[in-house]
């Protein structure tokens, strides 16, 4: 599998495109924002003879779903997302304004990722894996053949996603990093939604977050059981 980042937005979020030999091809998180950035991303397509069949995010911020509606308007491909983070959706006008940023139309939400363990294309599968805590919904993707792992907002090179927004939980971010990520294994290569690449052995040695929980025993909340 071959993987292109493209960073995009005024918040520089990293906007992935995968493919493998039959060239069929899925976006993770596009953040294309603006007729410039949609163009940028339309061209690297075509230059590498790309066919998109899927647009899939890891969770539902609009700086990682700017560039969505665009990709299904242009391509007619469906948006896999989780149910959780429909709302984010709704609310990402609002969101945007905060930052200062424009927000269009958001996209139809077509593929469930509660509902579904793994995304194709071409003869790549994408393992879906539920990672709550930056948003309720959020997912990581992860391609066991090259260890290539898409953390979105959860993990990023020595830090982790911001939990002080609607629907963030901190128990639950740490729950999903070092029971559903951290697993996977040293050599996994972690693929974050702002930021450089990094992986995760390097994340358990040198990320203070991971570091003062393995370390120091901190304890963190089962969000299935906790509700609180």
């Amino acid at each position: 599998m071959k993987i292109a980042c493209l960073t995009f937005n005024p918040i520089q979020e990293n906007t992935y495109v995968l493919w493998d030999e039959t060239n069929e091809c899925a976006v993770i998180d596009a953040g294309c924002s603006n007729d410039r950035e949609n163009a940028a991303l339309r061209n690297f397509i075509e230059q590498h003879g790309l066919r998109p069949v899927l647009a899939a995010n890891t969770h539902g911020h609009f700086d990682h779903t700017l560039g969505v509606e665009f990709l299904k308007r242009q391509y007619g491909i469906p948006f896999a997302l989780s149910s959780k983070d429909r709302f984010l959706l709704e609310n990402a006008s609002v969101s945007g304004s905060v930052f200062g940023v424009p927000v269009g139309a958001m996209p139809e939400v077509d593929i469930d990722l509660d509902a579904t363990p793994e995304l194709r294309f071409g003869q790549t599968t994408l393992r879906v894996i539920p990672t709550p805590g930056h948003t309720p919904g959020h997912v990581a993707l992860y391609e066991p053949q090259s260890k290539a792992l898409f953390t979105g907002d959860t993990l990023f090179r020595e830090s982790i996603g911001r939990t002080d927004l609607p629907g963030g939980d901190y128990s639950w971010i740490m729950r999903s990093i070092l029971e559903q990520l951290l697993p996977l294994g040293d050599e996994v290569h972690v693929y974050p939604g702002h930021g450089p690449e990094t992986t995760l052995g390097h994340e358990s040695l040198y990320n203070p977050f991971i570091v003062e929980v393995l370390n120091h025993e901190v304890n963190y909340r089962d969000p299935e059981t906790d509700h609180r």
